[in-house]
């Protein structure tokens, strides 16, 4: 492989630096960190990725490490001052930012075909290439469409905060190559491959796409869709909604895996925040406990990482909203705040506007910047299962119930396997008691109550739907059920923090509750 840039050549097969016909003299360090800027030029590289990757994680001082950047901005004509090809951003890392063109040596293809020979470290962080899909139509006019489809789904697959996406003009190097998708993801540097191909006949296309976990070499996901070709762009809608809808939980647990492992003295903001995750998914008091302790020792470090704010602002609601919190004014007032820190510095960030958006709009009462976040990030991320959960959770606060349902029961279709669904599905279940669909809401509801009886939200309605209904008994048990889980819960307490705008469709909310029980 060499990496053209600038006026130089780094070839990974001679291990040369060349500018124009001069070789370039750099000691093996040097080189190996250029090779990995360069093969990780789409994201933000930190002290602990060129550690981990370059210095196999031994004990490396930071003048050490800033001799070797130093030395190699030197060697490709950079400096520190100017920094035109490798770009310093203060406590962040670094990136390559120069332009650079892929080109497969000839032995390095006479090495694809014969396959890997040797084990490889795959990248530190969750990565994927999507390949270029075969045209398997027998006609090269569909070549635009196979294309198409795999600058659509790198567009989205972007948008997923913690993936590293290869570039497309790396991945169609390999296109019409008969190379295997492992020695493809090594020489990619990616822990995922997407393949897929195209096939058309009369007036229907067929899509098949496959998900590989390049370590294993395992199918990790498969679909397969089929329509109308008059459908076209409908179909690669839908085959880039079922891609990203696939692997981005995977993402999230591969990062929190990673994080558990590092030493707790090479942790950063990002690890305290991927370490506080799990707690996070666990609705009980001492997880909430824990899960903040992690974050606060993050805040220590970086106190505006938006996920971390908004992932702080959500625990912080949650105690005042399930009656756990000692303090709870106090805590309202971190929520609101940390919420608000979260959307003013997270534009990059769609999960973080829309569950920012959620909270300002709950807690802090403030529906309209609340919309206006979770439209901006429905907008960036429009597959993403949690963006739309979290916006279908704060349409039910305008009256939109129809659109809070279409949202939300995307969700659930996109990421089926998430055990985070039954979110989603208690968000179905508001928003149908809100519309006065009682069955729809006690259906929903249990179908949350069946994958997690252990949120206080999905028996609040559910008690409410079946007391509407005339089922006294089963919305007594869902009552009951939800004392056990928020022991102090009355209906001006939920309505502190839902701001129904709608009054006829709250009071079908609150009439149910008091029916089923529930103090006022």
């Amino acid at each position: 492989m060499r990496y053209f840039f600038d006026s130089y050549v780094l070839d990974l097969d001679r291990r040369e630096l060349r500018r124009a016909a001069d070789l370039v003299a750099v000691e093996p360090k040097v080189f190996d960190l250029l090779e990995y800027l360069i093969r990780n030029r789409e994201r933000v590289v930190t002290r602990d990725d060129l550690i981990e990757s370059i210095w196999e994680g031994r004990i490396v001082s930071e003048s050490a490490l800033s001799t070797r950047i130093n030395a190699a901005r030197t060697a490709i004509g950079d400096s520190g001052a100017e920094q035109r090809l490798i770009k310093t951003l203060p406590r962040k890392g670094i990136r390559f930012v120069g332009a650079v063109r892929e080109e497969l040596s000839a032995a390095a293809e006479a090495a694809a075909v014969e396959g890997p020979k040797t084990p490889f470290a795959f990248a530190s962080q969750p990565s994927i290439a999507v390949l270029p899909f075969a045209n398997l139509s027998g006609d090269p006019e569909q070549d635009y469409f196979a294309d198409g489809m795999v600058d659509e789904i790198i567009t989205s697959l972007t948008r997923v905060q913690w993936l590293v996406v290869t570039a497309r003009t790396s991945t169609f190097a390999f296109k019409g190559q008969n190379i295997d998708i492992r020695d493809i993801a090594r020489r990619l540097n990616v822990r995922y491959v997407l393949e897929g191909s195209v096939r058309k006949a009369a007036n229907r296309v067929r899509i098949i796409g496959q998900l590989i976990d390049a370590d294993s070499g395992a199918h990790i996901w498969a679909d397969r869709i089929e329509g109308k070709l008059d459908d076209i762009f409908d179909l690669q809608d839908r085959m880039t909604e079922c891609v990203v809808g696939a692997i981005e939980p995977k993402l999230q647990h591969a990062e929190i895996e990673r994080a558990k492992r590092k030493r707790p003295e090479s942790m950063d903001a990002y690890d305290y925040y991927l370490r506080a995750l799990p707690s996070s998914h666990r609705p009980t008091p001492d997880d909430s406990a824990e899960a903040l302790r992690l974050l606060e020792s993050g805040f220590s470090m970086d106190q505006n990482y938006p996920p971390a704010n908004v992932l702080g602002a959500w625990l912080y609601f949650y105690r005042v909203a399930a009656t756990w919190s000692a303090s709870p004014d106090q805590d309202r007032i971190k929520a609101v705040r940390l919420a608000r820190a979260a959307i003013d510095c997270g534009d990059g960030y769609p999960v973080v506007l829309a569950l920012g958006g959620f909270l300002l709009a709950s807690m802090g009462r403030d529906v309209e910047k609340g919309v206006s976040a979770i439209n901006r990030a429905v907008e960036m991320s429009p597959n993403s299962a949690v963006v739309l959960q979290h916006a279908g959770w704060t349409l039910t606060f305008t009256g939109d119930q129809d659109r809070a349902l279409l949202y939300l029961k995307a969700a659930i279709r996109l990421s089926p396997s998430d055990p985070l669904t039954y979110r989603a599905l208690t968000g179905a279940a508001a928003a149908s008691v809100l519309a006065g669909r009682f069955e729809d809401a006690a259906t929903f509801g249990e179908e949350a109550r069946r994958i997690f009886a252990g949120w206080g939200p999905t028996f609040r309605f559910l008690a409410a739907a079946y007391a509407q209904l005339g089922e006294t008994q089963k919305a007594t048990e869902a009552l009951t059920e939800l004392f056990r889980l928020e022991p102090s819960v009355t209906v001006s307490h939920l309505q502190s923090f839902l701001p129904y705008q709608n009054r006829e469709q709250a009071e079908r909310l609150w009439n149910g509750l008091l029916k089923a029980g529930m103090p006022e």
